[in-house]
């Protein structure tokens, strides 16, 4: 099992097939976070969706961030290979525990992770405000553009 620790985040790979985490998460976003995270309502997760979600191999990478002293998952990062050296990303905090550098820390291993896997760009889509995801990736990375397509920003991180 690998853990790291951050400003009293642990970090943790998620287990192949670990529904329950991912579920757990998604219980604590908001009607908004839903949204945002998934480009419209979304009020529950299909069984298939949580077995995506879900699913680790070389091509998905999932982290999932504790809080001390809270049991709960507090938050999940992970990235899906599109392309060669290509990612997408996702991030999912607790509402509650939003701003509290948990999406930040997520970011950062994940960035780690990726660079290691050989991943040499981050991809991310994101409907409405951008800001809190560009600033997200703008803190693991050196290089990130923006680009409007319609309703949505699709933002590239390119990791040195």
């Amino acid at each position: 099992m690998h853990t790291r620790y951050q400003d009293g985040v642990t970090i943790r790979a998620l287990r192949d097939g670990d529904t329950q985490t991912v579920a757990a998460v998604f219980a604590r976003l908001s009607d908004q976070s839903r949204r945002h995270r998934f480009g419209g309502p979304k009020p529950r997760l299909a069984d298939a969706e949580l077995a995506y979600l879900s699913r680790v191999d070389a091509d998905h990478h999932v982290l999932v961030a504790y809080v001390d002293g809270d049991p709960r998952p507090a938050g999940i990062g992970r990235f899906v290979r599109i392309a060669d050296g290509a990612a997408e990303v996702a991030f999912e905090v607790a509402d509650e525990l939003q701003g509290r550098g948990i999406g930040t820390a997520l970011a950062r291993v994940l960035a780690g992770d990726a660079r290691a896997a050989g991943v040499v760009e981050l991809h991310a889509t994101v409907t409405g405000e951008p800001r809190p995801v560009r600033s997200l990736l703008a803190r693991s990375t050196r290089r990130l553009r923006a680009t409007w397509l319609g309703g949505e920003c699709a933002l590239v991180a390119a990791l040195d």
